[in-house]
């Protein structure tokens, strides 16, 4: 039986304990009062609906959601931590990979998903290491968009189950 009450039982706890330490100025670490934080809140209790409730399709936006608020804290605090496009595709792959395990639906999507955000994170290492921009191939890899949109018409127009 689903459970309907997690989800606004957790938003109102965590935004109440929220206020509540900004206003008696408890601060967890610098920038804690900020709109990630809420994201992070809101995320939270998507994945307690989800996990406590039964309810496994809220993993997507609670990852998500949760995801983008820790991103959001951490980028500015640890250099190691990419700035790019690719970091939120692998939250987003995450979530889908995390909801597929309890669903079995979406893998092929957070697979898809996760390639992505490795080809667009580590893109110029992995170029560098095949050694293929200093051969000369560097015209041939300005066409590789139109080869992933070739790929998406044929996934789906094309190919029939």
């Amino acid at each position: 039986m689903k459970s309907q009450h997690i989800f606004p039982g957790v938003i109102l706890i965590g935004f109440g304990l929220y206020f509540f330490m900004q206003q008696n100025a408890i601060t967890l670490f610098e920038g804690f009062y900020s709109w990630p934080t809420l994201l992070g809140i809101v995320g939270i209790a998507f994945l307690l609906q989800a996990y406590m409730g039964k309810e496994f399709d809220s993993i997507l936006p609670g990852v998500i959601l949760f995801g983008f608020g820790l991103h959001f804290h951490v980028v500015g605090k640890l250099k190691i931590w990419p700035n790019d496009i690719g970091v939120f595709i692998l939250i987003i792959a995450l979530g889908f990979i995390l909801r597929a395990n309890k669903t079995k639906k979406g893998m092929f999507h957070g697979i898809l998903l996760l390639t992505v955000s490795i080809l667009l994170l580590f893109y110029d290492r992995i170029f560098k290491m095949m050694g293929v921009l200093e051969n000369g191939m560097d015209t041939a890899l300005k066409f590789w968009p139109f080869v992933l949109i070739g790929i998406g018409f044929y996934v789906m127009f094309i190919r029939k189950k």
